[in-house]
């Protein structure tokens, strides 16, 4: 919870979404000193999924993530990508999931919005699944009208 107030806390401010953010996040959920870009390949869910790592891929991760900032994509589109992105770029060693929670939470929380329950989002995810990120950014077009419709009629938001 500690992390999630920070990451509100930094949507208040409203800087964009980095990899350095996403770190300091990341060091109050893992309770480090220091967390950093993965030094080597990784793999997920019991060896199904593996995660390269050349010598752009840090490079790469930190612009999709600038990429959330485009107006000009509808606020779940870009959500939903950023959460896919830590995700399946799995920038760090351990809580790549809670990272990509984290992420979304923040940047639906710049735009105001504050989800009562992220339980739908939080599914297995496969990184050759075009079909299931679209469903996610439509899953999260109807939380997040749901949000605001909740929002604009008095109900209080859960942003601290």
């Amino acid at each position: 919870m500690a992390a999630l107030d920070a990451a509100f806390a930094d949507a208040r401010q409203g800087v964009p979404l980095s990899f350095a953010l996403l770190a300091g996040w990341q060091r109050t959920v893992l309770g480090r000193q220091s967390v950093g870009f993965r030094p080597a390949p990784a793999s997920a869910k019991g060896g199904q999924e593996r995660y390269g790592l050349a010598p752009g891929t840090r490079t790469r991760f930190e612009r999709c993530l600038s990429e959330s900032t485009h107006a000009d994509l509808p606020l779940p589109a870009r959500a939903a990508r950023a959460y896919l992105d830590v995700l399946f770029f799995h920038p760090f060693e351990d809580g790549n999931a809670r990272a990509a929670m984290l992420a979304l939470a923040f940047l639906l929380a710049r735009e105001g919005v504050f989800l009562r329950d992220a339980r739908p989002v939080a599914v297995m995810r496969w990184a050759d699944d075009a079909e299931g990120a679209a469903d996610l950014a439509v899953l999260l077009g109807i939380l997040t009208t749901a949000a605001e419709r909740k929002r604009s009629h008095g109900a209080p938001d859960t942003g601290g």
